[in-house]
């Protein structure tokens, strides 16, 4: 498996595979030619069908001179190796062809390609939950202390980057107001939550506080703020969450939260790499399902939970978000994507607190959720993968055109009053 440095990734919102991904992809291609004098990019499958929601078109002009280049949007087809296509041309002064390029954003904002592209290096020698914890059987570590060994030493500086990214990015979101972007009119809610939150008693207050911390960060994601992708940008707020909150309440030290975010990359890295974390590929059960069982982990851990506990709890977390379909209204991070972190957020918590009241044994293992999450992917339809062409994106668009066609009926005059006698 890669490192959870590849999984941790601090970049620009609102989407890891629609937007982080394209822009990567662009900045590569023009590296490779940059004496081009006109650049065409075809997107396909789920790029081309929700790109502009997820602004993958304003992603990719950032890198190229927009007068110079062509984009092609073809949400019809797929090509071979994964929904999120792209394909790169650098075109002459007369519009020839001399250079093409095919990749893939496969979520969490990692590219792939027919060979072109540097393999991640594999630091991890074992591929399941199953093999670690047999490992952490035999030496008595602890998950992180798995994650050091392989990982090396450096890896505590790059978690450090990562918490502080999260901690700025739930703290801009708490502190801002006003509508999305995106024209759904979608209003921030974190700063009200908090408030309202703060105000509360000790059983609301918890709730509260956990929603406005999901929310925080999911909103400056959603207006292209800096996140960290945990594991993608659409699930950014469910593990910066559960960590603000437990380190609020358990008044943990910095070098605790950093152990329980090694351990919630583990917990995000066999998902990738046994299934998937990419929504156009297994749906919503893919990104928010693998952040809530990554926070679930991370909170058992924090709460004083064993090892066998703390993958009871990731085993939850996913378990219970199966078949969650990704059908983004008008192709935007926003709804129904926004609710689903603060929702995750607090199961995540439900799940650690239901495996910490166990000895942590039970029949289903997170390896076979992740397996039965990738079977449970491949079966959904195209519409429910991040095409919006179904589920809650369709409801909406149908009770929208309802309005319209209303709004649009001519008014009847009024009617004569009834003729009188007089008197």
């Amino acid at each position: 498996m890669e490192s959870i440095k590849e999984l941790y990734r601090i970049g620009i919102g609102p989407s890891s595979s629609h937007t982080m991904g394209p822009r990567r992809a662009a900045e590569i291609f023009r590296g490779r030619y940059p004496s081009a004098a006109a650049y065409r990019v075809k997107l396909y499958g789920s790029l081309a069908a929700t790109g502009r929601g997820h602004l993958t078109d304003a992603a990719i002009k950032s890198i190229f001179n927009p007068e110079s280049l062509e984009l092609v949007w073809k949400p019809e087809k797929t090509l071979p190796l994964h929904p999120n296509g792209m394909r790169f041309e650098a075109l002459t002064a007369d519009g020839k062809t001399f250079g093409r390029w095919e990749v893939y954003s496969v979520g969490g904002g990692a590219l792939r390609d027919e060979g072109s592209l540097p393999v991640p290096k594999c630091v991890y020698t074992t591929k399941s939950m199953r093999e670690i914890l047999e490992h952490c059987k035999h030496t008595g570590q602890a998950l992180w202390e798995y994650v050091e060994e392989n990982e090396g030493p450096e890896v505590w500086d790059y978690l450090h980057e990562v918490w502080r990214v999260m901690q700025t990015a739930i703290e801009r979101g708490l502190h801002a107001e006003g509508v999305l972007p995106g024209g759904l009119g979608v209003a921030r809610k974190s700063w009200a939550f908090y408030r309202k939150a703060n105000l509360s008693g000790p059983v609301l207050q918890r709730a509260g506080l956990v929603s406005a911390y999901a929310l925080a960060v999911s909103e400056e994601n959603a207006s292209g703020g800096e996140i960290v992708t945990a594991p993608t940008c659409g699930s950014c707020g469910v593990v910066p969450a559960v960590l603000r909150h437990l380190h609020e309440v358990l008044n943990c030290s910095e070098d605790s939260i950093l152990r329980a975010l090694a351990t919630a990359g583990l917990i995000g890295d066999i998902a990738k790499h046994n299934a998937s974390i990419s929504g156009a590929e297994v749906g919503c059960q893919g990104e928010v399902g693998v952040a809530c069982a990554m926070a679930a982990g991370a909170a058992a851990q924090l709460l004083g939970g064993t090892v066998r506990q703390i993958e009871y709890a990731a085993e939850m977390g996913l378990e219970h978000h199966l078949g969650l379909t990704c059908d983004p209204v008008n192709g935007l991070v926003q709804i129904p994507c926004i609710e689903r972190n603060a929702f995750a957020a607090a199961r995540a918590l439900a799940a650690a607190d239901y495996a910490l009241f166990t000895d942590g044994s039970h029949r289903i293992s997170f390896d076979d959720v992740v397996s039965v999450m990738r079977e449970t992917g491949h079966a959904l339809p195209s519409l429910y993968r991040e095409t919006s062409e179904g589920g809650l994106a369709i409801a909406y668009q149908r009770r929208r055109n309802k309005k319209l066609a209303a709004a649009s009926q001519p008014v009847p005059p009024p009617s004569e009053p009834p003729a009188t006698n007089g008197g």
